[in-house]
């Protein structure tokens, strides 16, 4: 699926499930070793997103930027329900430590870079956007032609919340910022932000396509069975802020939001993921009207299927 001639593929990676390189996680070197055909062949790199300063989070980071703990405590995997429930916060470097290890600018592929804002007010997210851009202007210039950035606007841990709408307004500012980059622009959102919102954002000419679903936060809806899942009303992150649902929950609310979206007039691309965990995942969204697929949680709980899910994702897009 091309954005401005830009060959992304019919799968894409959900940000951060193969870090912020492409280089994965200790575990994906056991999964190789049991299952031969488990890579990520075919699928596009999202990188694990990342802010303008460095950003501590959660989770604890090593030298190489990987996590110190091999089962950090703010994440929480069920893989019998094959859910997963993380507060890691956009643990990150930062984007001049991150930029300067020239990992990015050694991918051959294209691929997605994954940016979040993280000032307490919207005056202070807008200046860190403007100094973003200052810094990685020739950074991008670099990359141009190669690369795409995926506009995080629906991170559940962070500290601030604001209304939909806003939050939305405020997106469509920043694609607005970042234009000046000449790369095309994804808004990174969740299945619970209404389309009839999103409708306005999506025809902005800055906004080249759409990626849902982000995890969604603990209780922000009924129709997750969350004391099923993890046994209480009560966020076992509950000290971390409660944290964001993904995995295979997700994709009922995905497939509805995707439906609606062509319903409301939302005519760009799409990119849909939240809960795909087989082939017949990836054409049910298809119907539902994507363009394209994403994988994440399938990745840890149920890699065995991902290889399988990549052909289905090329047959049907």
């Amino acid at each position: 699926m091309k954005l401005r001639n830009i060959d992304f593929g019919p799968i894409w990676m959900s940000s951060g499930f193969g870090g912020f390189f492409g280089e994965g996680y200790w575990y994906h070197r056991i999964f190789r070793l049991l299952w031969r055909g488990f890579n990520f062949k075919g699928v596009t790199l999202s990188a694990k997103t990342m802010t303008l300063p460095p950003h501590e989070g959660n989770v604890a980071l090593s030298r190489d930027f990987k996590p110190m703990e091999l089962l950090p405590d703010c994440i929480i995997m069920k893989p019998w329900e094959g859910a997963a429930l993380n507060a890691v916060s956009l643990s990150n470097p930062g984007f001049a430590a991150l930029a300067g290890r020239n990992e990015w600018q050694r991918i051959k592929d294209p691929f997605f870079l994954s940016f979040a804002a993280i000032g307490a007010t919207k005056e202070e997210r807008r200046e860190e956007t403007k100094s973003f851009m200052e810094e990685a202007k020739d950074f991008f210039r670099q990359l141009r032609g190669r690369v795409g950035l995926q506009v995080n606007a629906s991170c559940p841990n962070l500290s601030w919340q604001s209304e939909q709408g806003e939050i939305l307004a405020e997106a469509e500012e920043t694609l607005e910022l970042f234009s000046a980059l000449g790369v095309p622009l994804v808004l990174k959102l969740n299945a619970l932000m209404y389309p009839e919102l999103v409708l306005k954002v999506s025809q902005s000419k800055y906004c080249d396509a759409l990626c849902v679903s982000n995890s969604i936060p603990w209780m922000s809806t009924r129709e997750i069975d969350w004391e099923g899942l993890f046994g209480s009303e009560e966020s076992p992150l509950a000290r971390y802020g409660g944290g964001g649902l993904s995995g295979k929950p997700l994709l009922p609310l995905t497939r509805r939001w995707v439906k609606e979206a062509r319903e409301a007039g939302i005519t760009k691309h799409i990119n849909a993921g939240g809960g795909v965990f087989s082939p017949k995942d990836v054409f049910t969204l298809k119907q539902a009207g994507a363009d394209s697929a994403s994988i994440g949680s399938v990745i840890a709980l149920r890699p065995w299927r991902v290889a399988r899910i990549v052909r289905e994702a090329y047959r049907v897009f």
